[in-house]
C-alpha cells in the first residue's frame, strides 16, 4: 500500500511538493543542472558509495551535533547555501529561511541574486548570517555590496569562483528563461503557467512583490523585470578574474573569507595562499560543467591538502543528515544545502525549512549513535567505508 505522505520528512518529499506548487519554469530553474545533468546525478548517487560502519555497545546517551563553521557556532554542521531567485519560490523566501535558520541555530548564506535584500534579511534578527558574492566587472559595486553587508552585521563572506561563464542549462533554455521563446511560448511559460498554480500566484505572484533582485536594485534602476536584471548580471560576470583579484578582495574585507567552487587540491591551495579562511568543495550543484567529479568524491583530496591550514566545507548532493555525517567523516567541517531548503521553503515556507533541518539533525544523531560516537569531533574517516569514489 502506498505511503499516505501526510507529513513531509525528506528532501525528496519537499521536492515533490515544490514541483506541484511551483510554475514549471521556476521549478526547473532550481531543480535542473547543466547539459545532460550527469554531475547533478552523481552529486547525489556518490554518497551511497560511502557506507557507515556500525558500532554497538557504546555509551551513546548524550549525542551532541553542535560544532563551529568558520567561527560561527552551529547546532549542526549545516549552512543554508546561497540560492538565487529564491524569493520567487515562496513569498519573501529568504526572510522565511532566515527565521527558520535562526530557530534551528544554523547560518543562512544570502545570495547576491536574492529577491530579499541584505537589509530586509538583517531586519529579521540580530543573529549573524553569511553573504555570498561574485566578482563583478564594476569593482565599485563589489565594494559597495561589501560595505552594505558589513553594515548589517555580516562577518563571513562566501565568494563564488566557479562562475566565470554561466553553464549551459538546457532546462532553462527549453522553458524560455534563457530567452528565445516565441510570444506563445512566453505566454505558456508565464501567465498560463502562473494561472495553473493559483496558490503560488496569490502567495508569491501577488503578495510576494517586489520581484526584483533586492541587492542590485539601485544599480539597475531602469530594469522592471527579472529577465532585465538577469541580462545585466550576465554582462557583469567577469571572466578575467584571477587569484590576484581574490587577493585584492582579501585586502578590503575584514571578516572571514570563504572561497566556494573549488574541486582540485591545487585550486584550494591557491585560495588559502591568497588569504581564504576556508574553502567549499563545490561544482555549483552540477549547474556549471557537466561531467566533472561529484563534490563528495573531490572532498578527501582537498581536505588532505589543506589539513591544519584552513577549514574545508562542501556542497552538492547533500540530501540527508546521513550525508552530512558522511561528508564530515571524509574531512568536511560542515556542508551547505541548497536545493533541499529551496524545495522546503517552496513547499511549506518557514516551517518547512525548520522541519527539514530538524530531520537532518535527527538523522545525524542516529548515525552518530549507531556508529558509537557522541561528538562531532569523533566523526572521522574510520567510521565509514568508501567504495570506488
Amino acid at each position: 500500500m502506498p505511503t499516505m505522505n501526510l507529513v513531509p520528512v525528506t528532501s525528496n518529499d519537499y521536492r515533490r511538493l515544490a514541483e506541484r506548487r511551483m510554475p514549471r519554469p521556476l521549478f526547473d530553474y532550481v531543480d535542473g543542472g547543466a547539459y545532460g545533468e550527469g554531475t547533478l546525478a552523481r552529486n547525489i548517487s556518490d554518497f551511497a558509495r560511502i557506507s557507515p560502519l556500525q558500532r554497538v555497545m557504546r555509551d551513546v546517551s548524550g549525542v551532541d551535533t553542535a560544532t563551529a563553521m568558520v567561527g560561527t557556532d552551529c547546532t549542526l554542521p549545516v549552512s543554508l547555501a546561497p540560492v538565487g531567485m529564491c524569493g520567487m519560490f515562496a513569498r519573501r523566501a529568504e526572510v522565511q529561511a532566515k527565521r527558520a535558520a535562526d530557530t534551528v541555530g544554523v547560518p543562512l548564506t544570502l545570495s547576491t541574486m536574492s529577491i530579499c535584500s541584505l537589509e530586509e534579511v538583517a531586519a529579521v534578527s540580530d543573529k549573524p548570517f553569511w553573504f555570498q558574492l561574485y566578482m563583478l566587472r564594476d569593482r565599485k559595486i563589489v565594494e559597495e555590496l561589501l560595505n552594505r553587508a558589513w553594515a548589517v552585521g555580516v562577518r563571513t563572506l562566501v565568494f563564488t569562483v566557479d562562475l566565470a561563464v554561466v553553464g549551459e542549462r538546457h532546462r532553462d533554455t527549453r522553458n524560455g528563461i534563457a530567452g528565445g521563446a516565441s510570444p506563445w511560448g512566453r505566454l505558456r511559460a508565464g501567465p498560463l503557467s502562473y494561472l495553473t498554480h493559483p496558490q503560488w500566484l496569490v502567495d508569491v505572484g501577488l503578495r510576494g512583490k517586489p520581484h526584483l533582485f533586492g541587492n542590485l536594485a539601485e544599480y539597475v534602476p531602469a530594469a522592471t523585470s527579472l529577465p532585465e536584471y538577469r541580462d545585466w548580471v550576465g554582462r557583469q560576470f567577469d571572466p578575467s578574474v584571477t587569484w590576484e583579484d581574490i587577493a585584492w578582495l582579501r585586502g578590503i574585507w575584514n571578516g572571514k573569507l570563504v572561497i566556494k567552487g573549488v574541486l582540485s587540491p591545487d585550486d584550494a591551495d591557491s585560495a588559502v595562499n591568497v588569504g581564504a579562511d576556508a574553502v567549499i568543495v563545490s561544482n555549483h550543484g552540477g549547474r556549471q560543467l557537466d561531467g566533472v567529479s561529484s563534490s563528495i568524491s573531490a572532498l578527501p583530496a582537498v581536505a588532505d591538502k589543506l589539513a591544519g591550514r584552513a577549514e574545508v566545507m562542501m556542497d552538492g548532493g547533500v540530501r540527508s543528515g546521513l550525508d552530512v555525517f558522511r561528508a564530515r567523516a571524509l574531512g568536511a567541517q560542515g556542508v551547505m544545502i541548497g536545493r533541499p531548503w529551496a524545495y522546503a521553503v517552496a513547499a511549506r515556507g518557514e516551517s518547512g525549512v525548520a522541519s527539514l533541518l530538524g530531520a537532518f539533525k535527527r538523522e545525524i544523531e542516529v548515525a552518530m549513535a549507531l556508529c558509537g560516537v557522541t561528538r562531532m569531533t569523533d566523526v572521522t574517516g574510520d567510521l565509514v567505508q568508501v567504495k570506488d569514489l
